[in-house]
């Protein structure tokens, strides 16, 4: 494929903010997007020229929206995998690929894949229905406590819920679902594997997360403040994963360090993920542009670091419900070094991402100072 011409079709599955930021460094290479996302005000809808409403796991929608692109990649994992494998044997360059799709949107097979290739994750267990589960427990087959997944459709914290007693149980949804082993840990990190057909691989540098009360990442740290050893083994840990998936653009692969100081892993993400936001301003270059590297077989770039920075996701608050406003958003412009993105999204909602504040300074504990400023003064409400 000559690359550098003005016929490069991008199919994006998903028309949400990571859709926007990846049109936006599409625009810089001259590559013509077109966007899917059942949300007719979804943030890519006012950027392409091509923007299809429609429904993501329909196979219909999906073969027929995917098959005039010369590649398909997605910013969301609920989307229908028949339609893919369709598209692929048809000739359409898939990415990330129908069956690693696949794999990752059902956690039980997610962490069945992990047994096979002996990646570290937790115990778990998996359940058909939470009726099973619940009879189990009665037998006293559980240990408390443990954290319960839906094995579907769980993101954003949705879908997960740590259980201390049977009367936990009883309010989940009665649907297949995991259980697994609830671990103390010290830290959540997350490393972003590029990956091309030229067998070419860049990881971006480590990070680590931190989370608020609804299991949502409130601030990414880059990079991590771990030891050198710790971070060779997230990092070794984190590529092993990726070419055991074959992966073909961008994995985020988030982990766990133990109390022990042993790295598991917790999920993937096979597609531009929030843990790498901060990567537009912090590295040499930003995650969207990678993986639009790698779909497309170009040279990967240089993915260190160019100023530590954090990253905070500005979430809808609690009652707020309608039309948003971002509350004292001006004060972010008073900061240095800060970068706000807002998504676009008309609505609020308690919990919803709306946008995020990028924070760098040569001084990371100086970024750490004005993030929290930020975080106390703005909030996402509505009228």
């Amino acid at each position: 494929m000559n690359f550098y011409t003005s016929q490069n079709k991008l199919g994006i599955l998903g028309g949400g903010q990571l859709g926007k930021m990846l049109i936006n460094e599409a625009n810089k290479l001259n590559i013509s997007c077109k966007v899917m996302d059942p949300n007719k005000e979804a943030p890519c809808s006012n950027l392409v020229e091509n923007f299809i409403v429609g429904d993501l796991l329909n196979y219909d929608d999906v073969y027929n929206f995917g098959k005039n692109v010369e590649v398909l990649t997605i910013e969301i994992e609920n989307v229908n995998t028949d339609a893919l494998k369709k598209l692929e044997e048809e000739g359409v360059k898939v990415y990330p690929s129908s069956e690693n799709i696949k794999t990752i949107q059902n956690k039980s097979v997610q962490k069945n894949f992990y047994l096979k290739n002996n990646l570290p994750s937790s115990f778990f267990k998996t359940y058909d229905n939470v009726d099973d589960l619940i009879n189990e427990a009665e037998n006293k087959k559980c240990k408390y406590p443990f954290v319960w997944k839906s094995a579907r459709f769980g993101y954003d914290g949705k879908g997960v819920k740590v259980i201390n007693n049977i009367e936990d149980l009883k309010t989940l949804p009665n649907i297949e679902c995991i259980i697994e082993d609830k671990i103390s840990i010290k830290k959540e990190l997350s490393v972003i594997v590029a990956r091309n057909k030229r067998s070419q691989e860049k990881n971006f540098p480590t990070v680590e997360m931190e989370f608020n009360q609804e299991n949502l990442v409130d601030k990414v740290i880059c990079p991590a403040q771990i030891s050198d050893d710790l971070n060779n083994k997230a990092i070794q840990l984190a590529l092993k994963t990726s070419r055991a998936f074959n992966h073909i653009g961008l994995l985020s692969i988030e982990l766990f360090i133990t109390d022990n100081d042993e790295i598991l892993i917790n999920e993937v993400a096979p597609r531009p993920h929030n843990s790498g936001h901060h990567t537009i301003e912090c590295c040499l270059i930003s995650q969207f542009e990678q993986h639009l590297r790698a779909i497309f077989n170009l040279n990967l770039g240089s993915t260190s670091i160019k100023i530590p920075g954090i990253m905070l996701n500005l979430v809808g608050e609690e009652k707020h419900f309608g039309e948003a406003i971002y509350d004292n958003i001006e004060g972010a412009l008073k900061i240095p070094g800060a970068s706000i993105h807002i998504y676009g999204k008309k609505d609020t909602k308690p919990h919803r991402k709306m946008g995020h504040i990028t924070i760098v300074n040569k001084d990371l504990n100086k970024a750490k100072e004005f993030a929290e400023i930020i975080r106390k003064s703005i909030k996402v409400i509505s009228k």
